[in-house]
């Protein structure tokens, strides 16, 4: 006696179809993509706020105005250029260069009592090389950032000429830090926040005594937000 074994026909398209989640089974789970690495450069244009100081006689004094007459919060533009050259462990270490300049002014209200403040200018711009530590990947990182450079810190009096103290050049130490966000390849959102500590100025003014005034030691802080491109 001859027993048949009964035969398991599969449609063709069944049959693929199971081949296939066969095939995928065997192979192991791709790996997701590596992040890129930070670099090779990038250029940064941000957008400032600086805060300038509004209570302080002895800045005052050595560019002959009122302490009211300080303009205090200004509006400026950030922009700067840095080169990644290579990654120790977590860190990659970059150099670069930065430039900023900033203004602000100050225009006296019309029912202010006797003695009126003046309408006055307050500008200030920088250059320094910069050292950056950063920490993360391509796709965005965070930094801490310095440099020693030079600055000029002026102000003015509507309808008056600078003076030496606004034109000189005075040492300055900036140091700060901020972070990027890359929503594309390319493109990405940046904030930075930064301090500039500025030498005190030489004392060109002399005031109504006979003393002669100079600007004293500042720290500025700055603000800045904008977009970095890679």
């Amino acid at each position: 006696m001859t027993s048949t074994m009964p035969r398991v026909c599969m449609r063709p398209p069944v049959a693929c179809a199971a081949a296939l989640l066969v095939l995928c089974a065997s192979r192991p789970v791709a790996a997701q993509d590596p992040p890129p690495p930070i670099g090779p450069f990038v250029v940064d244009l941000h957008a400032t706020v600086p805060t300038f100081p509004t209570d302080d006689s002895q800045l005052a004094a050595s560019r002959g105005v009122l302490v009211t007459e300080l303009p205090g919060v200004g509006l400026g533009l950030q922009a700067g250029a840095h080169f990644y050259l290579l990654k120790i462990k977590a860190v990659t270490v970059g150099v670069g260069a930065e430039f900023a300049a900033s203004r602000a002014r100050q225009m006296p209200a019309a029912d202010t009592l006797p003695p009126a403040p003046r309408a006055t200018e307050e500008r200030f711009s920088t250059f320094a090389p910069q050292l950056s530590l950063n920490f993360g990947t391509g796709r965005g990182w965070s930094y801490l950032s310095g440099g020693i450079g030079v600055s000029n810190w002026a102000i003015v009096l509507e309808g008056e000429e600078p003076t030496a103290a606004d034109t000189e050049s005075l040492k300055t130490i900036d140091y700060g830090g901020g972070a990027r966000w890359f929503a594309k390849k390319r493109l990405a959102f940046s904030l930075d926040v930064r301090f500039y500590a500025i030498n005190p100025g030489t004392p060109y003014f002399v005031d109504a005594q006979g003393v002669p005034r100079g600007s004293p030691r500042t720290t500025l802080m700055i603000i800045g937000a904008g977009i970095s491109v890679k």
